[in-house]
């Protein structure tokens, strides 16, 4: 199976790794709250038609390796995944809104996204290969409008 996915006109390969803790970095992911924390978040990836390739829930941060449809930005995917997990904790663990730090908000605001994609020894051998094979087309149809009787100097 190729790793490349397709919708209507498009085929793609969007891979992130998403980093992204609680506020304060409290140490507050275990137990329920993280299963529960991972039951959203694989909830909401199936809704979004994201697929999980990894995740990690740790005790004070979340490791995520995902693919996005190209339809959808990182930055609203996260809004989705850290508005929707923080609703749904926050009402199933009423205890954590008593706390005077937390307020309405379970995540931080920020996160960190690095796309996972092919290596630049890779790119570069791709790019020459389309250059060569872009070379050979000009020739093939230079050919077939001189004829070939006439030769064709070399490139």
């Amino acid at each position: 199976m190729s790793r490349f996915r397709k919708i209507s006109q498009t085929i793609w390969h969007c891979q992130y790794h998403i980093v992204w803790t609680p506020k304060y970095r409290f140490k507050i992911l275990k137990g329920e709250v993280a299963e529960e924390v991972e039951e959203c978040i694989r909830t909401f990836c199936l809704q979004q038609k994201c697929e999980i390739i990894e995740l990690s829930v740790q005790v004070d941060h979340v490791h995520l390796l995902v693919l996005i449809p190209p339809k959808i930005s990182v930055s609203k995917f996260m809004g989705i995944v850290k508005g929707r997990t923080a609703i749904r904790v926050l009402n199933k663990f009423r205890k954590l809104r008593q706390q005077p730090y937390w307020g309405n908000c379970f995540w931080v605001r920020g996160s960190c996204v690095d796309t996972v994609g092919l290596d630049a020894e890779m790119i570069g051998k791709y790019v020459k290969y389309q250059d060569d094979r872009k070379k050979q087309v000009v020739k093939i149809r230079i050919n077939n409008i001189l004829g070939a009787t006439q030769p064709f100097p070399p490139l």
